[in-house]
């Protein structure tokens, strides 16, 4: 429940601190005093969305903050799904900055939008007149059965169950649609694998190639050169290696004579020894050089196809052939294992489907049993609110769609008056039937939520007098149960209250303010007097509001 309430610099409230216990809370005020800005700023706290042109002062924060106690719900799971510090007194605060921005925190820690409505929504219904609206809506009537079902966590996993299944069926139109365009392309893929496949590719294979097709094209003139090289070496008359064996042999006799010629003659030793070992491998050269046609006409064939292949891959490089060559691969065999994937996925999506069908069947099971229940207590609570010749039809039909509530279709028929035929809620209950019906539905869901607060914005709209004072008899035993709220312009309703407030405004220097205050034994006896009355209090005014108090 709600303990406190704190709004500052938000339209007309400039600063409004108040507290608020258990039981029946009575909000009353003159029209246009202010009771839906109250509603409004309370909403915040609950998650709605924050505007900038809502602030009266645009040169200073808005703040908003409530105290809620929460010790007896079991809402410790919202606060660890949120990550979020649980406390059974829990202050929740919205800030809405000059800029525009806006902030909020539970317990001080800063939250989201979508966590803060989570939690708000299990913390108070607020119940304004728009809401009527939801009479019509189906989610809300399937919410309304399921919950006299005990179909909460059915449903629940039900729609956890559909997430898991749409994901399913979205993963497996996936598959189908690469498969499809695999076939158009795995041909092609294939092709162009093999064909990369059989040039039989190596890395650093471009550079060997080149080097050994320059040797082979140029084999005379290498032949040649070697020839003469070897020629110029190993002449008995010219040759290096000759002369320089008989200058060896010279110094060599020098050495014998003085120790000083000695590092000549090793200096020649080793040029002797360098040339030795040239003539040997250019001799070799000679052996290993050929100039066999095949080979020359295999490398400029291979050349070719290197070539081919990297123009036609816009390749730079063997290496990135070898790259695509590897990714065509992959692409073949993922073709060839696509089947298989299908065919796994699609037998997990048949089990979600047959688990599905199960939930949504439990549910249509659950809601069969609901309806009779709900129809009754309906019927019941109406009959004391001046609608004792109300009837509603309801059908409830299985359908093959699957939807957020389940695979049923529900039709709700209403009629208020003996001899007429129930018709669709919209079409022919008035503000003020629609009105009790939803103070019906709502003091039977009190049974079977544990919501800790409500509040009814002007649900007594289109009542009678009479009538109200039952309604607020609804509200007072609500109360006993939970804490309510209720905003009303009905004395009969307003007196049934254990606390009650008035909203006002008040002129001071700098404008008009909103204000709230708590009302006296006394206080509460005038503001049902000129609810009754008007400003103009008569005597048997306050005897009747005395007489409504007691």
């Amino acid at each position: 429940m709600i303990t406190s309430l704190s709004i500052k610099n938000y339209a007309l409230i400039e600063d409004i601190q108040v507290n608020f216990g258990e039981g029946f809370t009575i909000i009353t005020g003159e029209t246009g005093s202010g009771k839906s800005i109250l509603i409004e700023g309370l909403s915040l706290i609950l998650g709605s969305r924050a505007d900038l042109s809502s602030m009266r002062d645009i040169s200073k924060k808005c703040i908003i903050e409530g105290t809620f106690f929460i010790g007896n719900y079991n809402l410790e799971h919202l606060f660890l799904e949120a990550d979020i510090d649980y406390d059974d007194e829990t202050i929740i605060r919205r800030e809405i900055l000059p800029s525009g921005k806006s902030r909020a925190f539970i317990n001080d820690s800063p939250v989201n939008l979508s966590a803060l409505s989570a939690i708000g929504q299990q913390l108070i219904d607020v119940h304004s007149q728009h809401q009527n609206l939801k009479l019509a809506d189906t989610e809300f009537q399937f919410q309304v059965i399921d919950a006299l079902g005990g179909s909460e966590q059915l449903l629940a996993q039900y729609q956890s169950t559909l997430l898991s299944f749409k994901t399913l069926q979205k993963e497996l139109d996936r598959l189908q649609r690469l498969k499809s365009e695999a076939i158009k392309e795995q041909d092609y893929n294939a092709f162009l694998y093999n064909e990369l496949s059989e040039a039989e590719l190596k890395k650093g294979e471009l550079e060997n190639l080149e080097e050994e097709y320059k040797i082979i094209s140029n084999y005379e003139a290498i032949k040649e050169g070697l020839n003469e090289s070897s020629e110029r070496l190993s002449n008995d008359e010219l040759g290096i290696l000759m002369n320089v064996s008989q200058i060896r042999n010279t110094l060599k006799n020098l050495t014998e004579m003085s120790p000083e010629f000695y590092s000549l003659f090793e200096r020649i030793n080793s040029a002797y020894i360098e040339f030795q070992d040239i003539y040997d491998e250019i001799e070799r050269s000679k052996e290993s050089i050929d100039a066999d046609p095949d080979r020359a006409h295999l490398i400029t064939r291979k050349l070719n196809t290197i070539n081919n292949l990297m123009l036609k891959h816009s390749a730079n490089s063997i290496d990135e052939l070898i790259g695509i060559r590897d990714d065509l691969l992959k692409k073949v065999n993922a073709f060839e294992h696509i089947d298989d994937e299908i065919l796994r996925k699609q037998n997990v999506f048949n089990l979600k489907e047959t688990e599905l069908n199960e939930l949504a069947k439990g549910l249509h099971n659950n809601r069969k049993k609901a309806i009779p229940l709900l129809k009754d207590h309906l019927i019941d609570i109406l009959s004391g609110l001046g609608m004792e010749n109300s009837i509603f039809e309801f059908e409830l039909k299985p359908i093959s769609e699957y939807t957020q509530v389940g695979k049923d279709e529900l039709s709700i028929l209403f009629s208020a008056n003996k001899g007429s035929i129930p018709k669709p809620m919209k079409q022919v209950a008035s503000g003020g039937e629609v009105s009790r019906i939803m103070l019906a539905i709502k003091s039977i869901l009190a049974n079977y939520m544990h919501l800790p607060t409500i509040i009814f914005d002007e649900i007594d709209s289109g009542v009678s007098g009479e009538i109200s004072d039952k309604m607020g008899d609804i509200m007072r035993h609500m109360s006993e149960t939970m804490q309510v709220f209720t905003i009303t312009h009905l004395p009969q309703i307003a007196a049934k209250g254990n606390t009650h407030y008035k909203v006002f405004k008040e002129d001071i220097n700098h404008g008009t303010i909103t204000q709230l205050n708590r009302l006296t034994k006394e206080e509460r006896i005038v503001e049902i007097a000129q609810m009754l009355s008007g400003k103009e209090m008569t005597t048997s005014a306050i005897a009747h509001a005395k007489q409504l108090l007691n």
